[in-house]
């Protein structure tokens, strides 16, 4: 299985003649090793279209180093990358069927060929902090490189920030320093990009428009379509891989997506709308038993964990791993089997036309203000309406399914307010953050819920086994006083989100 790196790094273009300079004087650095000389080479891969690199995906094998083997790149949401991570191997020129599975709805059945070689020499200065941990490396490298099979080779000299344990202001710091030295903006955002000629005014992202309640519904609801529909392409590599994390926000972004497809159905033809919806469904619940035996796992050893010892009888932690690890392990593998399918590819495909050209009605064509409060009224009403419901349930079990659907209509309100909040600013964004406080909160007392039906299940489980089924009761009655520890969290959760003056800009 791959092992997962995540990269925060920048790179800079440096004179031919320019000096590192000193780097010992930066905040938090208390030594500067000495320079360590490395010769590394390496072989990236992609299909004869560049499927990969069209997605700012980057597969390579590379030799010398502190990170010798083969990495597959991934964009990650804000500042880095995500970088999936294998032994050599003997093969050179054979990907690991591990990485191509996880590039496999970028690649499909196509080839994956050599397309381009590296040789760096690299000197590395490590910063450390007075405890000794390496905060940032600072790397001078000398590159020559040519495309595959018979380019012209290509030299350049460049310095690479990477955060290794440190802040990631330190970061801004050391490019502040290095840019005094003489260093630039890098011409292209990685190597590859450069020897592939893909500079920045090719990759540049596109302006973001200035909008407000008089732009078009449109302006303002596409961006987060687009925004989604990215996040789940970029996250599919790591579900793949069983990345830990991986599964939890692919679902979030599935379920975000379906959640504003909703809201503002009527801005989009409906046919098409209900279709996206309705698959987004069904890869969601694919996710879905996966993360929630993710959840509970971590949970229940942590709560086992916290008991006194003579107060647990029995392998109880073990019986509880075993149980929802082998859930785990069956949800994934049924998670793998559902993004292999060509249902799931056939999805992924829809959605990025659907993001990059949503067939609009002509309410979509009318103002912000006209259309998009409108919309997010009903949310907020929606999101009331349940809080009352389960505050006037008859009973414990009651109002614990109705928190739950009061859960769910917070995180609507959420998903539309943070849509509206570049056309609104601070109106939508303390709407959202309202409405994530009672998401939040109705989602620790939800857990609470579920580990007490698991806890249950376990215990029978327990008993039917001649196993003494006290410490599972116990578990039971934590997690009874986890809840209703909880109520008064969700009394002011749920009393700052409905107040009036925080809805006002809607009428």
């Amino acid at each position: 299985m791959p092992t997962r790196y995540r990269e925060v790094e920048v790179k800079l273009d440096a004179p031919d003649d320019a000096a590192v300079p000193p780097l010992d004087g930066l905040d938090g650095v208390a030594a500067v090793d000495e320079p360590v000389e490395q010769q590394l080479s390496a072989t990236y891969f992609d299909t004869e279209g560049g499927a990969l690199a069209a997605a700012r995906i980057s597969l390579r094998r590379r030799t010398g180093g502190d990170d010798a083997g083969w990495h597959l790149k991934v964009p990650a949401r804000g500042d880095g990358r995500d970088e999936l991570r294998l032994p050599l191997g003997r093969a050179r020129t054979s990907v690991p069927e591990e990485l191509r599975e996880a590039a496999q709805l970028f690649v499909r059945d196509e080839a994956l060929r050599p397309i381009a070689e590296l040789r760096t020499r690299r000197v590395a200065h490590r910063l450390r902090d007075a405890a000794g941990r390496v905060l940032v490396e600072v790397a001078d490298d000398t590159v020559v490189a040519r495309t595959l099979p018979d380019g012209e080779p290509m030299t350049w000299r460049e310095w690479e920030v990477e955060v290794v344990d440190g802040d990631p202001a330190l970061l801004d710091a050391a490019i502040a320093l290095l840019g005094e030295a003489g260093a630039g903006p890098a011409a292209s955002r990685s190597k590859l990009a450069r020897v592939l000629g893909d500079d920045r005014a090719a990759t540049a992202s596109e302006p973001v428009p200035s909008l407000g309640p008089d732009s078009e519904a449109r302006e303002v609801l596409q961006p987060a379509l687009r925004a989604q529909v990215d996040a789940l392409r970029i996250h599919d590599p790591l579900v793949r891989a069983d990345v830990d994390g991986g599964v939890h926000r692919m679902r979030v972004a599935a379920r975000r997506l379906r959640s504003i497809l909703a809201t503002f159905r009527p801005l989009v033809d409906r046919a098409a709308g209900e279709h996206i919806r309705r698959e987004l469904h069904w890869i969601a619940g694919e996710l879905g038993e996966a993360r929630d035996a993710e959840v509970q796992r971590r949970r229940l050893a942590e709560l086992v964990a916290a008991q006194p010892v003579e107060l647990v009888l029995g392998p109880v932690a073990q019986r509880i791993d075993d149980a929802l690890r082998a859930r785990r392990r069956s949800a994934q593998t049924a998670v793998l089997e559902a993004m292999r399918s060509e249902r799931y590819l056939v999805l992924m495909d829809d959605l990025q036309r659907f993001a990059q050209a949503p067939p609009w009605t002509a309410d979509a064509s009318r103002t912000a203000a006209d259309v998009l409060r409108s919309r997010m009224r009903r949310e907020h009403r929606r999101m009331r309406r349940r809080i009352d419901a389960a505050d006037a349930a008859p009973d414990a079990a009651a109002r614990d399914g109705l928190l739950h659907e009061a859960r769910k209509a917070a995180k609507r309100a959420r998903y539309a307010a943070e849509v509206l909040a570049p056309a609104f600013g601070t109106r939508a964004e303390r709407l959202a953050r309202a409405a994530k406080r009672v998401q939040s909160v109705l989602g620790e007392h939800h857990d609470t819920v579920v580990a007490r039906e698991a806890l249950r299940e376990l215990g029978v489980r327990a008993h039917l086994d001649g196993d003494n089924a006290f410490s599972y009761g116990l578990l039971h009655s934590r997690e009874l006083a986890a809840a209703a520890s909880l109520e008064g969290e969700v009394a002011r959760a749920q009393a700052k989100a409905v107040r009036p003056r925080l809805r006002r800009w809607l009428d």
